[in-house]
């Protein structure tokens, strides 16, 4: 029943994760490429108004004119939209969901042994200690480098990287792959939280004040929202990672991540120039180029199905049913004990339940070594061999 009502929660914490960063991305994706359209105004009068450039929209039957000021309109208008609550609503079902799935079933999400033998606690320290330490080093960069976009935006870049190499030798690859996804999106709605809203708090308060505007806080926060929309991609990545073991259980789970991110870091940087109006082809080009390098680096190696030895004995699904009982029953079964439901629906309680998954079997135990998950039921390199052999000799009953 627990395992049940875990599984609910998270099908309800999930989509309402999903639904929030559908919001938040949706409408900064649109005031990033709002920003990239705008055009000088034609009416000499807006411009004697501060107005910095305009964009018509025709959308819905109707016709918009969105216009942006070069620091603040002249009059205060009263009903004005702060672009937050997405941004947090995001964040904080993201780490609800983190916090049930990962925080509270450490030994089997977020430690791997053979990566780093750690306890419980000092996992899940990590975890929120990785979080933290993403934004405090990034808002760092910010502050020191914050006039030298090109030097700000290498340094950035350099400190993914690290983190990610760091990120895959201290927790289990699927683990690693998302917290570096929860990381960049910290680092999102913490530039949200505490530069882009306050910057425009105090610009508000300059204008009720009669006072200028100080532009500062207006740079600053289009430096960091800038930064958010390159994150994007990578953390929608990172996000989806978990299903796609192939990815975070190579040898060098760190680099394939770092090719991914660049991809899509590259294919959101042609939709930004492409509103500015200049069509770089060269960039999805790179990142498609990048995706097939990662898809040929971490594909497996063929094994054809060789028979049995005259003199070996032959490896049948009875000999191989004990260890799936021992090692993998607990979660796909028809009643799993530590789960509410059979991942992917793969059930392996009968022989020929065996036999119809035995290619998924053998991908995920022996090729990839992705099941068990974090191997909390220490499945051995001898009981892996036996599933390769029984495999490899046609997957015999």
């Amino acid at each position: 029943m627990e395992g049940f009502i875990t599984d609910w929660l998270n099908l309800a914490i999930r989509w309402f994760h999903v639904i929030a960063a559908i919001a938040w991305i949706g409408e900064s994706f649109y005031f990033v490429a709002l920003d990239n359209s705008l055009k000088p105004p034609q009416d000499p009068n807006q411009k004697k108004r501060g107005v910095f450039g305009e964009l018509w929209h025709v959308h819905g039957g109707g016709f918009y004119n969105m216009q942006k000021y070069t620091v603040a309109p002249p009059e205060m208008p009263d009903d004005l939209h702060w672009s937050k609550w997405p941004s947090y609503t995001t964040w904080l079902s993201g780490f609800g969901l983190f916090t049930v799935l990962y925080l509270f079933s450490p030994s089997t999400y977020l430690i791997d042994k053979n990566v780093l033998d750690m306890g419980p606690v000092v996992a899940v320290a990590s975890a929120i200690g990785f979080l933290a330490a993403g934004w405090i080093v990034y808002d760092s960069l910010c502050r020191m480098l914050g006039t030298k976009d090109r030097v700000l935006g290498i340094c950035v870049g350099v400190y993914v990287l690290i983190a990610a190499w760091l990120a895959c030798h201290i927790f289990a690859g699927r683990a690693a792959y998302l917290i570096m996804g929860a990381m960049l999106a910290t680092i999102m709605s913490a530039n949200v939280f505490f530069v882009i809203i306050p910057g425009q708090r105090k610009m508000v308060d300059a204008m009720l004040k009669g006072d200028t505007p100080n532009p500062i806080y207006g740079k600053r926060g289009k430096q960091r929202s800038v930064h958010n929309t390159y994150f994007t991609l990578p953390v929608v990545f990172a996000m989806l990672s978990n299903h796609y073991a192939m990815t975070y259980t190579h040898p060098y789970n760190w680099a394939v991540l770092l090719i991914i991110m660049l991809a899509g870091a590259l294919i959101r940087q042609f939709f930004v120039m492409r509103h500015r109006g200049q069509v770089l082809w060269y960039l999805p080009l790179v990142g498609i180029v990048l995706m097939f390098a990662a898809l040929f680096w971490t594909m497996p190696k063929p094994v054809a199905q060789q028979p049995q030895a005259a003199n070996a004995p032959v490896v049948r699904v009875a000999d191989i049913a004990a260890i799936l009982q021992q090692r993998c029953v607990a979660c796909h079964s028809a009643h799993p004990t530590m789960m509410g439901s059979a991942p992917a629906g793969v059930l392996l309680d009968t022989p020929d339940e065996i036999s119809q998954n035995a290619q998924r079997i053998y991908q995920q135990a022996v090729t990839l070594k992705a099941m068990p998950l974090g191997n909390v039921t220490q499945m051995t390199d001898g009981e892996r061999m036996k599933i390769a052999a029984w495999f490899q000799g046609g997957a015999a009953k």
